[in-house]
This record gives structure tokens, C-alpha cells and sequence, in this order.
């Protein structure tokens, strides 16, 4: 008999950590890595929030919080959702984590039963099927397609429906695609689940902030006020405020959630940093001007990116509305044999030797439930960037 659960069994470790943990590797043997993988930006945390933490310390408030957060950022959150889309939250019906992950796991942990099954679009966010094993539920994936952007049709949704499913798990602007959906686009997904009154909605906003081209950044409950009573929007100030090592997430939904899933939190981490979220009060309640001037930065370096891969020959790389990834694909590069004599038959082999054969980091597409692609991050510097994409040109040219 195995020491290790079942359950441990069903899910794998993070790809993205393992491909970073890999380049690191190789830095550390000297090797001059220029990593991608990573969806960390690298922008320093706002003076503003900074100083919010250190006021904290000075003034002791570093003992225990209430599990799911203290008033004062409930009440920011609340404040938020107010004045970016105009939904009503009480502190009640909101849950502080330590970081979105967390708030995610949660809500799966309090409402999966075996057999409930969760509709999740592909390419998606490593962590959301093994969350969905982990806490016993079945994922239901349904993959998009790169002429529609990687965006879900309201067809397949009501495909993928049936009288199992308890979740529909929306992510928009996306990791890893960085696609988003406009209005009408997630309109015609919430008069899907309109008709499915038993299916609930978990969205992931974390990177609402992150947008370019004027895309509008709406969220489901905003556009469907129908869909309010069953759906959970999930949030947190890793990406946008760059704060991805304070840990702190957050989500407004119904307070009977709410409720089971502070339960959940209470008998695992307990609070949150207590430092952490006084720095989250001040991220959503302070000055917002940083954001302008860092989305400028990150849609420079999209087009960068964008423009270096798609002069490949047998890469196509769309230009996506948000957050900061691209997702190229790479099918006319199957079947090739690289320097090295490594043959290409999947994306993994793709990444992998790209990152020993040319340095370059990034993360291959299986890991996202989407092939033949990969995922760049463009979260670092314009230089880098620049660099990288040179390398994986002068990579993909020695292929035969």
C-alpha cells in the first residue's frame, strides 16, 4: 500500500515552476538563460504600497486576522468592484486568500462532490484542472481554437454542459493565451448559462488591469446581473500592482460561499500576512496612476514579441488583448530535427530544446491542455526580450 493518497495521485506539479526551476538550473551552471516561463512582472511594488506595509509594522498590526481578512480590505474590495463594475458586495460576501490560487481552491474545496463535473476552456491556467481533482471533481476541458483567438463559442459551452457540471471556470484576459473577451462575446456565454440554472461561475480577473488597444475589461456578474447569485469573481494585486510575492486574493460572491469557504481557509492557512493585506488596502484604495504607464510598457513589449516570432517560418503568433503572454503555435515546425539532432514530434520537445540548445525559457503548451504551442511571458525587459526572440529565430532557421 502506498504511503502517498490517491487523490495526490490525479495531479501533476506545476509545469511553469518546473520549467523556471530548470532555467535556474542552468544559471546556476553558468549557463546565460533568458527565462520566459515566469508570469511575474518585473516592475518593483509601488512606493505607495510599500510604505502602507511598513506603517503596519511600526504600528504592531502583525498578529493574527480573521481567516478570511481583516474589514478594512473587505471593504476595499467591495469598493472596488463598486467603482470598476458596478456590483454590489457586503464584507460578508467577500473572502481574502493567500493569493487567487487559494480563494480558487477554496470555493472547489467547499462545493465538489465526486462525479461534479467543471467546464474548463483550453488553453487554461495550469493550476485549474488538478485544483478540480484535488478536491474530487472531474474537469470537463474544451478546447479553443487559435482562428477564434483561443476564445470559447457559446456552442461549445452548451456543449459541454450537462446535468453534472457545478462550474464553468472563465478567465478573461487569459494565462496563457492572453486573449480577452469583449462584451458581446461574454454576453453570448452568460445567455448560455442563463438556460443552465444549476451551473455556477468562477472568474479569474486577475489580470483585468492588464488590457491594451482599448479592450474594455468586463466581468460576467457585470454583464449578466442574472448570473449574480452564482458567481464567484475571483481577484487579487499580484499581476497588475506587482505584488506577486505578498500573496494576498481575493473573491465577492454569495455570502452562503463565502461562508463554507472561510470554513475551508479556517482549517487550513488561517489568515493571510496580516502585513500583506494592509499593503492590499492601500493597493486598491491609493493611487491607481502606475497602472497607465506600466500597461504602455507591456504593450511595447507584446508587439516586440508578436513582431520577432511571427517572421518565423512555420510559427503563427496572434496578438492578444491582455494580460502579458503570447501563445504561438508551432505547428509547422513538427516533425523538424534541430541542431542537435533532438526531433520535434510536441511542443515539449519544442521547449525543452530550445532551452538547451539556445537558452531561452518558455513553457510548452500540453502543460496548458493546448497543442503545438508555447507560452512566452513579456513580463521583463525590453532587451531581453529582443534577445530571446533573436535566439529563437536564429533557432528555429538551423531546424531541418
Amino acid at each position: 500500500m502506498s504511503f502517498l493518497s490517491e487523490t495526490l495521485s490525479r495531479v501533476k506539479p506545476s509545469p511553469t515552476i518546473a520549467m523556471t526551476a530548470k532555467a535556474a538550473e542552468l544559471k546556476a551552471a553558468g549557463r546565460d538563460v533568458i527565462g520566459l516561463s515566469a508570469g511575474e512582472p518585473d516592475f518593483d511594488t509601488p512606493q505607495n504600497i510599500k510604505d502602507a506595509a511598513v506603517a503596519a509594522i511600526a504600528a504592531g498590526k502583525t498578529k493574527y486576522t480573521a481567516p478570511d481578512g481583516i474589514p478594512e480590505l473587505k471593504q476595499a474590495v467591495c469598493a472596488k468592484m463598486k467603482r470598476d463594475h458596478g456590483l454590489e458586495y457586503t464584507p460578508a460576501q467577500v473572502s481574502v486568500g493567500t493569493g487567487g490560487k487559494q480563494t480558487l481552491y477554496n470555493a472547489l474545496m467547499a462545493t465538489l462532490n465526486p462525479g461534479d463535473e467543471v467546464v474548463i476552456p483550453a488553453p487554461y491556467w495550469v493550476s485549474y484542472p488538478d485544483m478540480v481533482l484535488l478536491a474530487g471533481g472531474t474537469p470537463v476541458v474544451v478546447e479553443t481554437a487559435l482562428e477564434n483567438k483561443f476564445k470559447l463559442t457559446a456552442d461549445q459551452l452548451e456543449a459541454a454542459i450537462t446535468p453534472k457540471t457545478k462550474w464553468f471556470i472563465f478567465n478573461s484576459p487569459s494565462n496563457p493565451t492572453g486573449a480577452g473577451y469583449s462584451r458581446d462575446e461574454l454576453k453570448a456565454l452568460t445567455g448560455v448559462l442563463l438556460r443552465h440554472p444549476h451551473v455556477w461561475v468562477m472568474t479569474d480577473d486577475m489580470y483585468e488591469h492588464l488590457a491594451y488597444d482599448g479592450f474594455e475589461f468586463c466581468t460576467p456578474a457585470q454583464v449578466e446581473p442574472g448570473l449574480y447569485e452564482r458567481t464567484l469573481t475571483c481577484n487579487g494585486v499580484s499581476k497588475a500592482y506587482a505584488m506577486t510575492g505578498w500573496r494576498i486574493g481575493y473573491a465577492a460572491g454569495p455570502e452562503k460561499l463565502i461562508a463554507a469557504m472561510r470554513k475551508v481557509q479556517s482549517q487550513s492557512t488561517s489568515n493571510p500576512c496580516s502585513v500583506s493585506q494592509w499593503a492590499a488596502v492601500e493597493a486598491l484604495n491609493g493611487t491607481q496612476a502606475f497602472l497607465a504607464p506600466n500597461n504602455e510598457t507591456f504593450k511595447r513589449r507584446r508587439d516586440l514579441v508578436v513582431s520577432m516570432l511571427s517572421e518565423i517560418e512555420g510559427i503563427t503568433c496572434p496578438t492578444p488583448e491582455g494580460a502579458f503572454y503570447v501563445y504561438p503555435s508551432i505547428a509547422g515546425l513538427i516533425g523538424k530535427t534541430t541542431p542537435a539532432g533532438k526531433r520535434i514530434e510536441t511542443d515539449e520537445d519544442f521547449a525543452i530544446a530550445l532551452l538547451e540548445e539556445a537558452d531561452v525559457a518558455v513553457v510548452f503548451g500540453a502543460a496548458f491542455g493546448l497543442s503545438p504551442n508555447f507560452r512566452v511571458s513579456y513580463a521583463t525587459s525590453d532587451a531581453a526580450l529582443e534577445e530571446a526572440c533573436r535566439r529563437i529565430q536564429a533557432f528555429c532557421a538551423a531546424l531541418t
